[in-house]
């Protein structure tokens, strides 16, 4: 099980500096957007469709950054009300729908949708870049956020078969609202 984790602790590390420099990229093309059209007069040709493409990028895997620090955002007015095991059902059935979720759609379909705009050699205007790259970030999201989901699962089911609390590695009481 140590092999696992240490596994999973360099996907984490490697999701979290993918997404830590795309959103350096993206700040910087912003940047440069920004100084090209008002200091120079002359506003670059690229920099607004290599910012949408990084901000596909920056969204989706930043998602599954959320989910496995456990800040993504959630309304749970009604399920604090319940008791400590209905809860744990309610997050039971919560990340099963997320997991199936990111299988089938995102993993799957953007799979599915990769190859055949790959096939159809479909490029952006602006950067000429072969469009299926750009959504490769849909099926590499879809594998993160199976992963976090299904051992988010796995530690909830754990919780509900032994009968004791679930207190999982990732903080998800942070996310609560402030009153």
């Amino acid at each position: 099980m140590n092999i696992i984790r240490k596994i999973k602790h360099v996907l984490d590390k490697f999701l979290e500096v993918l997404v830590i420099a795309a959103m350096v990229v993206l700040v910087a093309d912003v940047v440069w957007q920004v100084f090209t059209r008002y200091v120079m007069r002359s506003p670059s040709t690229w920099t607004e469709e290599l910012a949408t493409f990084l901000m596909i990028w920056v969204g989706l895997l930043g998602s599954s950054v959320a989910l496995n620090r456990g800040a993504h955002l959630g309304i749970d007015y009604f399920v604090s009300k319940l008791s400590h095991r209905k809860r744990l059902y309610v997050e039971l059935f919560v990340f099963l729908n997320i997991a199936f979720f990111s299988l089938l759609v995102l993993c799957i379909g953007g799979t599915e949708l990769v190859r055949i705009t790959l096939a159809n050699n479909q490029v952006s205007a602006a950067l000429e870049l072969k469009m299926g790259y750009v959504y490769l970030a849909i099926p590499v999201s879809g594998f993160f956020l199976v992963i976090y989901s299904a051992e988010i699962l796995i530690e909830c089911l754990t919780a509900i078969i032994k009968g004791k609390g679930f207190e999982p590695e990732h903080d998800f009481e942070s996310t609560a609202a402030i009153d």
